[in-house]
């Protein structure tokens, strides 16, 4: 690929902003369609995201200058956002963050000590093209009651038509956009979405000023109040970080082979132990821990720049945002209406992806294989769905969690009941 600025060039001044706006903006998308998980008053939630903000900030700018050293963006982990999803909904009524966001730090701690030794090499081989496959469409299938509740709140029936029909033109016309736009405009989809979408509610709506209001201060704690172990917890979020591994690698790796990096191996390895670091960060202050996202080798082929310092004001950027309730008020008054539906876009094209992956690798050849694959799915739709008070309290945590008991199911299948000998696998 012909590039204007390769991984270690300095763009013009000129050239520096404009492609670092664009990061500004991906990023920006990135992180407010995962702020909603905040719980609390709506000044606690503006310290949330105050932190998510600064969090994902000052990991870009490190994972830019000395982790992985290349032009990826980060933001909150989805497969996190499945598990914290999934933890609050399995306490019912009795919320306790403290035990989730202990689990998130020990989830980083185990990251951290993988990205040592020849630890990376090993997990791999256990995640076949099959496994990846399944666990792309996981996060998408355990999303799909939150992406429903977002869309048609509960306590807002009201605007369900508007829910409606903002599914209906919206899912289209983003797909109509990615198909026909080019260069940096492709990569400005969900981003224009947002903003659209922003407008039209508060249009129709109104009480844009009351909403802002109410979202313009923050206050709580910085770091997480309590350490709370809790097992079944831990367990779960293990296996939400195992994915979260193996997709920081993907990213990783898949960047470095496009832009043909000599030393990818090593640059990884920096690049995971960075992402486990900042994740025990996260824990500690009680939010989402962050990944690095395989978005960017779109935006590097639109825009042709694969500089790793147009990252670093942008990661400037979000760390500002965090300092400024204000502007973090105006993202946390984005409807969850038009969150929900840039979360079903977003989960249809990684759907789109692990299909690709399916017939690129020729994963699913005979029955057995596609059975691997659709077993695990309807497992985990089916404990998405279940009624949480039939479930042990010690195992709520792992049972209560379709993701988690989906990925157990691919893996058992996967590797114990249809393992088939090296050379015919």
């Amino acid at each position: 690929m012909k590039l204007k600025y390769g991984i270690d060039d300095r763009p013009k001044t000129g050239d520096l902003i404009l492609y670092s706006l664009q990061w500004f903006v991906l990023a920006i998308a990135v992180v407010t369609t995962s702020i909603f998980i905040a719980t609390g008053s709506p000044a606690e939630r503006v310290l949330y995201s105050q932190k998510v903000f600064a969090l994902m900030g000052a990991a870009t700018i490190v994972q830019s200058l000395w982790g992985h050293r290349m032009p990826i963006v980060v933001g909150p982990a989805a497969v996190l956002l499945v598990g914290i999803i999934t933890a609050l909904a399995s306490q019912g009524e009795q919320i306790n963050t403290n035990k989730i966001y202990t689990a998130v730090a020990i989830g980083g701690v185990v990251v951290t000590i993988l990205s040592t030794g020849r630890w990376l090499e090993r997990l791999q081989t256990i995640f076949t093209p099959r496994v990846v496959v399944v666990i792309l469409m996981l996060i998408a299938f355990t999303l799909c009651s939150t992406i429903k509740n977002l869309i048609f709140p509960a306590d807002e029936t009201e605007r369900h038509l508007f829910g409606l029909l903002f599914t209906l033109l919206g899912i289209p016309t983003m797909a109509l956009a990615a198909a026909k736009l080019r260069g940096v405009a492709k990569s400005l989809v969900v981003p224009m979405a947002l903003f659209v979408g922003y407008v039209i509610y508060y249009a129709v709506y109104g009480g844009y000023g009351q909403v802002f209001e109410q979202y313009s201060h923050s206050e709580g704690k910085i770091f997480l109040p309590a350490i709370e172990f809790d097992g079944s917890m831990i367990i779960a979020f293990l296996l939400c970080y195992v994915t979260l591994l193996i997709n920081d690698i993907g990213s990783i790796q898949g960047l470095g082979a496009m832009l043909q990096t000599p030393d990818t191996e090593k640059r990884c390895r920096r690049g995971v132990g960075f992402t486990g670091i900042f994740n025990i960060i996260a824990g500690s202050i009680g939010i989402i821990g962050p990944v690095n996202y395989s978005m960017s080798p779109g935006v590097i082929g639109s825009s042709s720049c694969a500089s790793r310092y147009a990252l670093i004001p942008a990661g400037i950027g979000l760390v500002i945002c965090a300092v400024w309730p204000s502007l973090i008020a105006v993202f946390s008054a984005i409807p969850n209406t038009v969150i929900g539906v840039i979360l079903l876009y977003l989960m249809g094209t990684q759907l789109a992806a692990s299909l690709h992956i399916m017939t690129t690798d020729k994963s699913v050849a005979t029955f057995d294989n596609g059975l691997i694959i659709g077993l695990p799915i309807m497992v985990a739709i089916l404990f998405t769905a279940i009624p949480i008070d039939v479930i042990p309290q010690i195992i709520r945590p792992i049972m209560g969690n379709g993701f988690v008991m989906g990925v157990l199911t691919v893996m058992i299948l996967e590797h114990v009941i249809f393992r088939k000998p090296k050379q015919q696998a």
